[in-house]
Parts: C-alpha cells; sequence; structure tokens
C-alpha cells in the first residue's frame, strides 16, 4: 500500500497527491488546509475552461435552477457552465432544450438502486414492474446530464466535461422520438441532472404522456443539490411512475465533503431530509435510496456510521448501497480498498440502525 506524508502532519497515510492532506487534518485543522484546497479545486476546473465558484455579491443576479444557487456577475457565467448574465438577466437554457447524451441500457442494469428496483427485482408488479423479477427484455433509456454543480475529483465520468466545449443542446422532442415499447424506466444522471432539472421534469411529463407501454418509471440518480422549489415535482413523477430517487452522499463531514467535491453538503442533507418525508406513500418500491462512495482513506468506516446513522433516525427502511472504489480522474494514484475495511464500512451501517444495506462494485475489491 503507497502512503505519503501529510503535508500538515507529517505522518504517512493513504493520502491522494492532489490533495496531500489526510482525513484527520481536514477534521482538525481545516482552516489550514483550506487555502490548497480552494486552489487545488480552481486549478482542476481551470484544466477544462469551466466557470469557477460563484460570487457572493448581493448586488449579482441569482440563478435559482439549483440548490447552489449562483450569484453571477455581468458577463460571467455559473458553476455548471450554462448559464450567463447578459444585460442583467440570466441566459441559458430552457426546459425545452439540455446538454445531454442517451443510450439504451438492457435491464437489468448496473444501477445503484438495481437491487431494490422493479427492473432489478420485479417489485412493485404488475403495476410498476412487467416480470416478477429482474426485467430481462427491456431497456433503461440513460439520460446523461453532461454538466454538475459538484466538482468531484474522483469523478466516475468525468469526460463530460469535455462537452462544454462543443455544447450540443437537445430538444425534449428529439429525445422523445428515442421512446420505444420495451422502454419501461427513464433514468438522469451524469455529471447530475439538478443544474438542467426543469428539462428533465419537462420531458418526464412529455413521455409520461407518450409512452409506448403501461410502465415507465423516472428515476435520479444525483448529488442531490436540486433545487428547492422544484422537488416537490421531482418527488411526484417518481412516486406516480414507480421511480427512485438515489442520493449519492459523498461524505458526512462537510471538511471531507469540500475536499472531495469542492462544495459543503448542508444543502444536500437537507434536500434527502425533505424527500424522506414521502417514503411512506408508496413502500412496495423505495421513492428513496442512498449510497456512498468508499473512499480508502477518506471515506470508510467512520464516514459510513455517521451517513447512516442519519439516514436511520429519518427512518431505518430507507435503502443505503455502499461502492467499491475505483481509482480515476484526479485521485487515481489512491488504492482499490481493502475487503476487510469494506466489510467494517457494512457492518457500520447495519450498527448505525439501517435493516437495508447492500455493498456493490465487490469485483473491485482486493
Amino acid at each position: 500500500m503507497a502512503l505519503r506524508r501529510c503535508s500538515l502532519c507529517s505522518k504517512p497515510k493513504i493520502i491522494a497527491e492532489i490533495l496531500s492532506v489526510c482525513k484527520d487534518c481536514l477534521l482538525e485543522r481545516f482552516p489550514e488546509a483550506l487555502p490548497h484546497l480552494q486552489r487545488v479545486h480552481r486549478e482542476t476546473r481551470e484544466a477544462f475552461l469551466l466557470p469557477l465558484d460563484s460570487s457572493s455579491e448581493e448586488s449579482h443576479i441569482r440563478c435559482n435552477l439549483c440548490a447552489r444557487a449562483c450569484r453571477i456577475s455581468e458577463g460571467s457565467t455559473g458553476f455548471c457552465g450554462l448559464r450567463k448574465v447578459q444585460k442583467g438577466a440570466i441566459k441559458g437554457p430552457t426546459n425545452k432544450e439540455a446538454l445531454v447524451s442517451w443510450y439504451l441500457d438492457p435491464l437489468p442494469t448496473n444501477c445503484v438502486a438495481d437491487w431494490i428496483c422493479p427492473g432489478g427485482t420485479g417489485c412493485g408488479f404488475p403495476t410498476f414492474s412487467y416480470r416478477t423479477g429482474p426485467e430481462y427484455g427491456y431497456f433503461n433509456l440513460a439520460v446523461f446530464f453532461e454538466a454538475c454543480n459538484l466538482n468531484c475529483l474522483y469523478c466516475q465520468n468525468w469526460h463530460y466535461r469535455n462537452s462544454y466545449q462543443r455544447m450540443k443542446w437537445v430538444t425534449v422532442e428529439a429525445l422523445l422520438e428515442c421512446l420505444n415499447p420495451q422502454i419501461s424506466c427513464i433514468c438522469y444522471f451524469g455529471g447530475d441532472p439538478s443544474p438542467q432539472t426543469p428539462f428533465a421534469i419537462k420531458f418526464s411529463e412529455e413521455a409520461l404522456k407518450r409512452k409506448k407501454g403501461p410502465i415507465l418509471r423516472i428515476c435520479w440518480e444525483t448529488n442531490g443539490l436540486f433545487s428547492p422549489h422544484l422537488l416537490p415535482k421531482i418527488i411526484e413523477l417518481s412516486l406516480i411512475s414507480g421511480g427512485i430517487i438515489k442520493f449519492d452522499l459523498k461524505a458526512w463531514h462537510k471538511e471531507i465533503h469540500f475536499a472531495l467535491t469542492g462544495y459543503e453538503n448542508d444543502k444536500i442533507l437537507q434536500n434527502f431530509s425533505y424527500v424522506s418525508q414521502f417514503v411512506r406513500e408508496r413502500r412496495e418500491i423505495p421513492l428513496l435510496t442512498a449510497s456512498t462512495l468508499l473512499v480508502p482513506g477518506y471515506v470508510e468506516e467512520e464516514e459510513v456510521y455517521q451517513i447512516a446513522q442519519f439516514i436511520a433516525q429519518i427512518d431505518p427502511e430507507i435503502p443505503y448501497r455502499l461502492l467499491a472504489f475505483s481509482p480515476q480522474f484526479y485521485m487515481k494514484d489512491l488504492p482499490l480498498l481493502d475487503k476487510e475495511k469494506a466489510v467494517k464500512a457494512l457492518r457500520a451501517a447495519k450498527k448505525a440502525g439501517l435493516k437495508r444495506v447492500s455493498l456493490g462494485n465487490e469485483h473491485l475489491l482486493r
């Protein structure tokens, strides 16, 4: 196992070179680490010509299409890179177009929720699923939003960042042409759907009106930074269709969350709590589920226990999935996760009070 000396405490630990700071120092000496972390996130965005963090000036115009709520100055662009202020007004995509790509993914698919969803298990049959087991012969319309409001240094889908340079917009009508009778679910992921939620809502409404078969579930795989005023519609669409809202809870401590993503997690946890109020309205298929990527040296047993405890206090029946780490992007120097550590994290989630916990991507464990 490759160890590095932390730039603050000088102790040898599992540390990502780009961060240079260990987990303990992030928690205990965050003010000292912050200038370096801010520089890291600035430089990793500049490498892709992406906008930097939004302004805090009250005089600048606020964008309310995601929970980040950027304040944008004249001539500048919000953090997601999609909206710009011109002549005192925000210009950018509407609910009629978005920066997306898509493909048909045969069911059952490698989805975060495959272990608890109709496409992977047949739960909700016959109202929300075509089969009593996995939906072989059907497809998920996987809609990838090529923009994001976080800056995850270990992003598994970082290639979307190159899309900003070509900006190929897709209309609702063009995407509707992809629907066929074998599509039983739509999953929005990315990047993240939250910066382009109006398009996802509009497309979902039209897709449900024009669906080719009796079943079409609307699902979301997200970092959770939805604008609060759009969450009720997101919940409604998933509830009525048999879909699932999947939150990626990346870390519990805001310091670790900031180091990994460039943003704190308060608004994400608030949104998760809000959606949780509706889980009892449809118990046969979980409306809400969470996942956490186990990041060696940073997100392991202790972080998982805190996240799981937070979820269990809301509702111990909410499913929670832990995902094994794959070295990617700016953190590809980290090792694969030890199987023993993954098992400890799994036990910690159960100890915290959750009743439905699983481990995914086990083939990545060492």
